[in-house]
Parts: C-alpha cells; sequence; structure tokens
C-alpha cells in the first residue's frame, strides 16, 4: 500500500522558514516525480512545486520562485521543501503528490497518481 505522510507544518511569523518533508512507502520512489501543492481556505489546490525522478529538474510556481526549495533523497523515499522568507499568502494545507514516470512531470493534479494527507501552514504575526 503506497503512503505518503507529510511532516514539518507549524505556526511561523512572516520571514521565518519551515522545512517540509515528505516520506514515501509502498512505491518505487526513484521512478516518480513529487510535487508540493498547496490548498488555502476557500481556494482551489494549486501546485507549488516538483522534483523529477532523478533530481536534476526542479519547477516551481512563480509566487513561490527564489523563495522555496524542492529537493529529494532517493536513498531515504523522502522529498522536501525549504520554504524561506514566508509570507502570510503561504497559509495552506500542504501536500505532496506521486506522478509515476522518469520524466519532468507535470503543474496539474490531475497527473499525479498518490496524495498524503497534508500538513498545515501557518504564517501569522
Amino acid at each position: 500500500q503506497v503512503q505518503l505522510v507529510e511532516s514539518g507544518g507549524g505556526l511561523v511569523q512572516p520571514g521565518d522558514s519551515l522545512r517540509l518533508s515528505c516520506a514515501a512507502s509502498g512505491l518505487a520512489f526513484s521512478f516518480y516525480v513529487m510535487g508540493w501543492f498547496r490548498q488555502a481556505p476557500g481556494k482551489e489546490r494549486e501546485f507549488v512545486a516538483r522534483i523529477s525522478w532523478s533530481g536534476g529538474g526542479t519547477y516551481y510556481t512563480d509566487s513561490v520562485k527564489g523563495r522555496f526549495t524542492i529537493s529529494r533523497d532517493n536513498a531515504k523515499n523522502t522529498v522536501f521543501l525549504q520554504m524561506n522568507s514566508l509570507k502570510p499568502e503561504d497559509t495552506a494545507v500542504y501536500y505532496c503528490a506521486a506522478q509515476f514516470g522518469r520524466s519532468s512531470g507535470s503543474a496539474s493534479d490531475h497527473s499525479y497518481n498518490y496524495w498524503g494527507q497534508g500538513t498545515q501552514v501557518t504564517v501569522s504575526s
């Protein structure tokens, strides 16, 4: 059974940093593109970042470029999202997702095969 388990969320102040982790099990991790999405209250789920199976390609939505960094450790079946200079508008539930295929992947959530339960990130003073 495939499981994606996020951790690392919390309540922080504007300008602070957080590092999210997503531990995957039950799948051949290195055969999957891994992505992070988020959903704020009253809004649709949106793409945040994704990383190719090898880690050689990373892609971000414009609003987080230069602040967030996605990375992966295929030996530990884990993907990370380092979030710096957090803003109140980053407040959301953050989900990791897995998309099968050794490719650059997609920003469309419909392309992802597996999802985690989410971790809450709240940025507030």
